[in-house]
């Protein structure tokens, strides 16, 4: 999840272009963390340091380490433990960032303290990804606290970005919420959720977009828009608001109710006048999905 929001990062700080990052976030899956890279992360090297070993490469037939240690940057027990250890995925986002030549490891290195320092990451356990640690980000993000319900907003987006990554994929960023009184849909699907909390909550995207996320949602190939690319999407938002209303009842006795899905091309989604509702739009390679959410 942490990658997901070091994009928003990249592009609100006019690191990256969306083109880019989009680029950055296809290559990750055939991509390795570099020694270098942890290195940094760590405070054992410099960004002057890598570099040095780095331009060493290009005269020397060895590995970073190898030169790392010659040149005692690195103990080989430093070497050891770095190359043993996993380590946060945006690491990776940004290596592949260098690697293109879209910032340098001077770059990184003042991102990745500002990232943290910003989103209050501090004592990231890189074995299990902590719901705590990942509603606490969303909150931070979205500046829920601010609002009314927040922790509500919090358990329905922190379920939300999960199952996009669980049955969409996680080559995603999200972008800036968008507060609105009224939303005009492409191709839409609708559902409310009734009960202590009446919540309104849709999912919005063009005919050609659907088709990609229906694919990977189904893991099935569609080349066209039909009723099962429209299934599809009714089932994924049935299924996220099921799942949510099952948690909202487990852990805070709280009784929801789904009704039925509703189709929306091209028209209004109906809001309550007292309600306040956000736009929440998700960047993938496909195009920009939006999630609507309005208590």
């Amino acid at each position: 999840m942490y990658t997901q929001f070091f994009g928003n990062f990249l592009l609100t700080r006019n690191v990256v272009t969306p083109d880019q990052l989009i680029m950055a976030i296809g290559k990750e899956s055939t991509s390795h963390i570099k020694l270098g890279t942890l290195a940094m992360y760590h405070n054992l090297m410099t960004a002057n340091e890598i570099d040095d070993v780095v331009i060493a490469q290009t005269h020397e037939d060895k590995q970073f380490g190898e030169l790392a240690i010659e040149r005692h940057y690195l103990t080989e027990d430093q070497v050891n433990r770095l190359l043993s250890e996993q380590s946060p995925e945006y690491l990776l986002l940004g290596q592949i960032l260098i690697e293109e030549g879209i910032i340098t490891n001077a770059d990184l290195e003042d991102l990745i303290i500002d990232y943290e320092s910003e989103h209050e990451i501090y004592d990231l356990d890189l074995q299990i990804d902590q719901k705590e640690q990942v509603t606490k980000l969303i909150s931070h993000y979205f500046k829920l606290k601010d609002l009314e319900n927040s922790s509500l907003y919090e358990s329905y987006l922190t379920l939300l970005f999960n199952n996009l990554i669980r049955f969409i994929g996680a080559d995603f960023t999200p972008l800036t919420p968008i507060k609105c009184s009224e939303f005009a849909t492409q191709f839409g699907i609708s559902q409310q959720i009734v009960g202590v909390y009446n919540i309104t909550s849709a999912i919005d995207m063009t005919r050609e977009m659907a088709i990609e996320f229906a694919s990977r949602y189904a893991m099935d190939t569609f080349t066209e828009f039909d009723e099962y690319v429209q299934a599809s999407l009714e089932d994924f938002l049935n299924l996220h608001n099921g799942l949510f209303t099952v948690n909202m009842s487990n852990n805070n006795s709280i009784e929801l109710q789904l009704a039925p899905p509703q189709i929306h091309e091209e028209d209004l989604v109906e809001l309550r006048p007292d309600a306040v509702t956000y736009l929440f739009p998700v960047l993938y390679p496909f195009g920009t999905v939006n999630i609507l959410l309005s208590l």
